[in-house]
């Protein structure tokens, strides 16, 4: 029997979750896991395939199989993709866990992600796109959050340092 991921990590796509997970998992001397990864191994081929493919939908419920298998399964540290805590049966499986919103502002995430990045929902119109889904995710990130961590400004290392102290998690 598990407890679940020592730390969960979400937010927005570019917020550093893969990156901050990793260096996370490295200090706490635990395994690392991303559950886009997970679909994309499960799948042969990138979400970007999957969303023109199938559509939002179909990707949305691999999203929520991938999450709630990592969630039972793993214990270590976890990142989730940023659209998935618009399932509300993956927002309750996420409460009591050591969650981690990762935050960042528009100009940030333009600055990380980029304006011509292969990513399906931001396709048309980067910028404007980017503040209508975190108008719309801003408050289930927040609502799954136990600490929220703004990544503005600093790098990976700084990020997961303050995940740590805002976790009270000590790294080996």
């Amino acid at each position: 029997m598990t407890g679940g991921p020592l730390v969960v990590l979400v937010g927005p796509m570019g917020s550093g979750k893969s990156t901050v997970g990793a260096l996370l998992a490295e200090r706490l001397g635990v395994p690392y896991r991303d559950t886009d990864a997970d679909i994309v191994t499960a799948q042969g081929r990138p979400i970007s395939d999957i969303f023109v493919d199938e559509g939002e939908p179909y990707f949305r419920e691999l999203e929520r199989q991938a999450v709630a298998a990592a969630v039972s399964e793993h214990t270590g540290v976890l990142a989730l993709g940023g659209g998935a805590v618009l399932d509300e049966g993956t927002r309750e499986l996420l409460t009591g866990l050591p969650v981690a919103y990762l935050s960042m502002d528009v100009e940030e995430a333009v600055r990380r992600v980029g304006l011509g990045a292969a990513r399906p929902l931001l396709a048309v119109n980067p910028r404007r796109q980017w503040r209508e889904l975190m108008e719309a995710r801003r408050p289930l990130y927040t609502e799954v959050a136990r600490v929220v961590v703004a990544t503005d400004d600093r790098t990976p290392e700084e990020v997961a340092q303050a995940v740590l102290d805002a976790l009270e998690l000590k790294d080996v």
